[in-house]
């Protein structure tokens, strides 16, 4: 067995890419692994059509000067391999890395809810049309309605005109005075108040949210509800997104502890597991600035610097207030809840509809009689839909945690450890 790696950095996110620099200067080994091919995470993410902000470009380079980070792409965690072991696999192969400490830095996904229609092809997530469009989705000429909530719809429409495409409306279900008093406060925050104004649409209505996504095979329009008027509006793809959630699976499934959806850490980005921290969007989100400070404290905690990491705590503070206002203000309308009909799809993976899941009261009866959550997603959509509409408690991620070639299980015994 080779020796373990000093730490392990898992998702080379903003948060992830951070703390790898806090703790490079001190000579340790470090691995940072994501199962994308590039650092950067969702906010930073690569592609054909992707413009990445010049923050994002210097942060790549500097991890490349140290020659103690090596990072790896198109990597995921496959399964625990015993104490502070970890089943790895990327394209060519599956293997089994030790670490003495852990830096969990998983982000956040989309919250989709449910609605009728919102499985006709043209229907994606806020932030999965802004990956598509990076990756090299052509959108050029086309009609996009991006509904929702917070700020992504509006990151989301910029990408998409930025790419040629025609955003014809912005539907964001929060109201005036929520946002309204969030943007009245942006003057603590003079980059986040420039973003706002540089990202301002004409399209953008608030109190607004989709009902219904209309078509055959494809979507042709969307009935979009603003105040007590519905408007049909046609168009060529939908985006719709209501906020995000911490990627909290990983993170339950090495002990740490989750409350309120995110990682509970201390004020040094420490769990409940001795040398095992977390920082960035698993642990709530609250944007990339954040995300990086949090990571840097983590970094440093990681190496034994807890001064420098304590030197750091009044600017994490400082965006912590912005995130707590930022999810004040776009915090859900009970009414999203009540979108779907009986007949509506939850789990697209297993065509389950919402009438199937509502006779249920648990996440595990409903998939024991169900197969809600047994498809491709393992859960990770449903699963988190079901807890906002009906308030069950998430699943706990069991191993293979993602599809995995045999020959990578093989690295494991029967018992579940590395052989």
């Amino acid at each position: 067995m080779t020796r373990p790696v000093d730490l392990l950095i898992i998702g080379a996110g903003p948060a992830g890419m951070a703390a790898a620099l806090a703790a490079a200067p001190s000579g340790i080994s470090i691995v940072l692994l994501d199962d994308n091919p590039l650092p950067g995470g969702q906010i930073w993410r690569d592609g054909p059509n992707a413009q990445l902000p010049g923050v994002a470009t210097e942060v790549r380079a500097q991890l490349q000067r140290y020659s103690n980070i090596h990072v790896h792409g198109g990597t995921k965690v496959v399964a625990l391999a015993g104490p502070k072991r970890l089943l790895l696999e990327d394209a060519e192969r599956g293997w089994v890395l030790a670490y003495d400490r852990l830096i969990l830095c998983t982000g956040a996904r989309e919250l989709l809810l449910p609605f009728p229609g919102w499985t006709l092809p043209g229907v994606t997530g806020a932030g999965g049309l802004q990956a598509l469009i990076k990756g090299g989705l052509p959108v050029s000429g086309e009609r996009v309605v991006i509904a929702g909530s917070g700020p992504l719809l509006l990151a989301a429409a910029a990408t998409a005109k930025k790419n040629g495409a025609e955003v014809v409306r912005i539907a964001e279900q929060a109201g005036l005075g929520a946002v309204g008093g969030f943007a009245l406060g942006l003057w603590r925050w003079p980059n986040k108040a420039l973003q706002a104004v540089t990202l301002a649409s004409g399209a953008y209505r608030l109190s607004a949210h989709v009902i219904e996504a209309l078509g055959s095979d494809r979507l042709e329009a969307v009935r979009v509800q603003t105040g007590s008027q519905v408007e049909e509006i046609a168009c060529d793809r939908l985006a719709c997104g209501f906020s995000l959630v911490p990627n909290t699976e990983m993170g339950s499934a090495l002990g740490y502890e989750v409350h309120d959806r995110a990682i509970v850490v201390d004020a040094w980005q420490a769990s409940r597991v001795a040398d095992h921290y977390a920082a960035g969007e698993c642990t709530g989100f609250g944007g990339s600035e954040l995300a990086q400070v949090e990571g840097k404290i983590a970094g440093l905690v990681a190496v034994g610097k807890q001064d420098e990491a304590r030197a750091l705590w009044p600017e994490r503070q400082r965006w912590q207030r912005f995130a707590d206002r930022l999810n004040q203000a776009f915090v859900l309308d009970p009414a999203l809840k009540k979108l779907a009909n009986a007949d509506t799809l939850v789990c697209r993976c297993e065509d389950v509809s919402y009438a199937e899941l509502a006779d249920h009261s648990t996440w595990n009866a409903a998939k024991l009689n169900t197969r809600c959550g047994m498809g491709a997603c393992q859960g990770r959509i449903c699963a988190t839909a079901a807890q906002t509409l009906f308030g069950w408690e998430p699943p706990h991620l069991r191993p293979p945690f993602s599809p995995a070639r045999i020959a990578t299980l093989a690295c494991l015994d029967d018992a579940g450890r590395a052989i």
